[in-house]
C-alpha cells in the first residue's frame, strides 16, 4: 500500500499496493529462524543414530528450505500488507517461531520424542496459518502450502527417527 493524501490533507493507503521495502523485516526474520537452526548442527550425536529409509541426503535440506523460507517470508509480507496485525499474521510468527525451534529441541537437546511433539504442533499451526491466510491473501495461502507440505514429510521423517532410535 502507498501512502497518499485525500481531500482533507490525511494519509490514506491505496488498495492493491505493496509497499515493498516492508518486505525486508519479512526476509530478516527468515533468516534469523535459519540462523537459529544453524547455530544447532547436526553434529556426533546425528551420525549415531539409526537412519530410516526414507531419510534424504543431508544435502537435500539446504536444497529445499531455501527457496521455501523465500516463500515464506513473502507469503508474511503479503499478510502484513493486506491486513496488518490480523490473526493471519499472528499465525504467520506462531508458526515461524515454532519452526525455529525445532533444530534446538532435535539436534540441541538431542530430544528426537520433544521434536516430534513440536513439528506436530508446528505443522498444524502452518494449517491454521494457511487457513487464515485464504481469507486475507490467496497468493499467501498457496506461498505456504509447499511448506505445510514439506513439514508433514518432516514430521514423519522425525516420527521414523524416534521409532528407531527412542
Amino acid at each position: 500500500m502507498l501512502d497518499t493524501e485525500n481531500q482533507e490533507g490525511q494519509n490514506v493507503s491505496e488498495p492493491n499496493k505493496l509497499r515493498w521495502p516492508m518486505l525486508i523485516p519479512f526476509v530478516a526474520l527468515c533468516a534469523a529462524a535459519i540462523a537459529i537452526g544453524q547455530a544447532f548442527p547436526p553434529g556426533p550425536w546425528y551420525e549415531t543414530l539409526k537412519k530410516p529409509g526414507l531419510a534424504p541426503p543431508n544435502w537435500i535440506f539446504g536444497v529445499v528450505w531455501t527457496p521455501l523460507y523465500c516463500m515464506i517470508a513473502v507469503a508474511g509480507w503479503l499478510l502484513w500488507e493486506r491486513s496488518g496485525r490480523s490473526t493471519a499474521t499472528i499465525l504467520w510468527f506462531v508458526q515461524l517461531a515454532l519452526n525455529a525451534a525445532w533444530s534446538w529441541i532435535f539436534f540441541g537437546l538431542h530430544s528426537i520424542g520433544g521434536a516430534l511433539v513440536e513439528i506436530v504442533v508446528l505443522w498444524l499451526a502452518i494449517g491454521a496459518t494457511i487457513a487464515a491466510a485464504w481469507r486475507v491473501s490467496h497468493a499467501a495461502a498457496m506461498l505456504l502450502i509447499p511448506y505445510w507440505a514439506w513439514v508433514a514429510f518432516a514430521t514423519l521423517l522425525n516420527f521414523a527417527y524416534w521409532r528407531l532410535n527412542g
